[in-house]
């Protein structure tokens, strides 16, 4: 999916919306364990619950890679209903090297035919360069991350530049491929931060977690992170996955990834 095509669905559905499927067997409604695939079963009917609200959807490898073979077939069998419209996000935070990242590369976009992936930067260009070398394709990199413990490395400033490790991702990043290739994870958990990390990277796309169960607030990042193509993809997971552990599930959660598309929407209406 090119830049374009994202920034067009975004107008269309009035919504910068990513639904995280993030589907863990203890979780989900007990009453779909009696399906012969409870995993592929929830994340069917959350996206026919929410499609028409979202612009995107991010299943989370470790969910799925947990059960093994069984889960891998539960993915596959979801990526195939996900509707084609829709941008795919494999969060898989793969960082490795030459061969490797090539391989990861295939996996993901190939055989899988994800539109991105997670890719975490630690080991510099040549972990990410393998993912850049396919069509309308994207790499999505760790800048900075809303985990409670994000300080430890992210926030650290090294060398005579005082910058912090996060802003010289985001800076070195961009001389190995354009925005129409690389996004960034920012975490909707640094709000009072997204004017300052908009003007280092102007133009790229933002994935932003965090929104709903995290505390995140989606007007304050909007009113910062937004730029002429949205350049926001903001994910909500178990705020909307989760809503209800009833047979009404797929309901309410339409109704939370409701209430996010008619705040995006007014965000949007000067845009485009």
């Amino acid at each position: 999916m090119t830049r374009k095509q994202l920034f067009e669905q975004i107008l269309a559905k009035k919504s910068y919306l990513c639904v995280g499927l993030d589907t863990d067997l203890s979780r989900i409604p007990k009453h779909l364990l009696d399906y012969p695939d409870p995993i592929f079963e929830f994340n069917k009917q959350i996206i026919e619950a929410t499609h028409d609200l979202c612009i995107g959807y991010k299943p989370n490898l470790a969910f799925y890679e947990a059960h093994g073979s069984k889960g891998l077939a539960s993915l596959e069998k979801t990526m195939e209903l996900i509707p084609e419209e829709q941008f795919t996000i494999a969060d898989a935070k793969r960082g490795d090297i030459g061969n490797t990242s090539r391989l990861y590369a295939n996996a993901f976009f190939e055989q899988l035919n994800f539109d991105a992936i997670t890719v975490a930067p630690y080991m510099g260009a040549d972990s990410v360069e393998p993912f850049l070398g396919f069509e309308d394709k994207w790499v999505i990199l760790l800048a900075l991350t809303s985990n409670k413990s994000h300080q430890d490395f992210q926030m650290s400033n090294q060398g005579t530049d005082g910058l912090p490790l996060y802003e010289k991702v985001m800076r070195k990043a961009q001389e190995w491929g354009s925005p129409e290739q690389i996004m960034f994870v920012v975490g909707a958990t640094h709000p009072e931060k997204f004017k300052e990390i908009r003007a280092i990277a102007p133009d790229n796309f933002y994935l932003v977690p965090g929104v709903g169960a995290q505390g995140g607030d989606l007007q304050q990042l909007s009113a910062y992170g937004l730029n002429d193509l949205c350049g926001l993809i903001v994910n909500s997971s178990r705020g909307i996955i989760y809503a209800s552990d009833g047979e009404d599930f797929a309901e309410q959660a339409r109704a939370k990834a409701l209430e996010l598309q008619q705040q995006m929407a007014v965000v949007l209406e000067g845009i485009g």
